[in-house]
């Protein structure tokens, strides 16, 4: 296995990476995951690994990067390349697409995970943590998209995984540039889902619900939810093994869990104005 090299951070949170060319003609497939170190990312990133996909893990923190890297090489005996990047960058796609080429890198899943929650919204968070979820939930994910439809083309067939939420699918004024965000990953892996299939290349959307990956996410839930968060809540793991597996069978929307699903039907057969009333009861109470 190649090993990896860090120079000293050209800004912020990012590294350049130097790695020794990748002889793709030896090598099975690789994926590319933003967001991967961790959470729903990592689920994904350890179902690939499960089906002999090598990795590249792309994340801002070094040492959360090493400690995916580590325990998926070992256990699954595959390769890890990590990535130390800030997504919201403006750089970053065109970054992390020159080090794919330059290294002829056989890309054959792209999943944009990359994104950012919380419990601060529109009216309560300031205006630079709204710009930063706003780049980083929508623009990261197009953009990068874009710079790697080459390579993707090139492997084919191919697949393209953006990962939304179950939030996408209604107005929610608790979450109103959140859920913003979601919808527009939504619309926008939908309609280049057609815009692709004369490519060979199949594009997904995962759209989960309430995902356990904190003790903060699972404190919050539990607040919000009560006794309902364990029975609609579910794994990362879960999460992942389910979107990969819909992925390669090329599935579009991708609600994992049974009562998630049927939430997320729901949200999509009753009219706006009734769902963001609801949400809006919800909030008061």
């Amino acid at each position: 296995m190649s090993k990896t090299f860090y120079e000293k951070p050209i800004t912020s949170g990012h590294y350049i990476m130097k790695t020794p060319k990748i002889n793709s003609g030896f090598l099975p497939p690789y994926a590319l995951i933003t967001g991967g170190s961790k959470g729903i990312g990592y689920g994904i990133a350890e179902a690939l690994a499960k089906r002999r996909y090598n990795l590249i893990l792309v994340a801002r923190h070094l040492d959360k990067l090493l400690l995916a890297k580590n325990h998926l090489e070992s256990t699954y005996n595959i390769h890890v390349e990590i990535l130390v990047n800030d997504l919201s960058r403006e750089e970053s796609a065109d970054e992390i697409t020159q080090w794919c080429i330059s290294r002829d890198i056989p890309l054959k899943l792209l999943c944009n995970n990359a994104g950012i929650g919380g419990a601060d919204d529109y009216l309560s968070a300031s205006i630079d943590r709204m710009r930063y979820m706003a780049r980083l939930n929508v623009e990261s994910g197009m953009a990068l998209t874009y710079r790697l439809l080459p390579l993707l083309e090139k492997n084919t067939p191919s697949y393209i995984l953006n990962v939304a939420s179950i939030a996408g699918f209604a107005p929610i004024p608790i979450k109103n540039l959140y859920a913003a965000t979601q919808s527009a990953v939504i619309f926008f892996s939908d309609s280049l889902r057609y815009q692709l299939k004369d490519k060979n290349i199949s594009v997904s959307c995962l759209a989960p619900g309430p995902v356990y990956t904190t003790p903060e996410i699972i404190k919050e839930t539990k607040k919000q939810l009560g006794w309902w968060a364990d029975k609609i809540a579910i794994s990362p793991e879960r999460t992942g093994e389910i979107a990969v597996r819909k992925t390669l069978q090329k599935k579009m929307i991708i609600v994992p869990g049974t009562l998630a699903k049927l939430i997320s039907m729901f949200l999509r057969i009753i009219p706006w104005r009734t769902i963001t009333a609801l949400y809006d009861g919800l909030k008061k109470n």
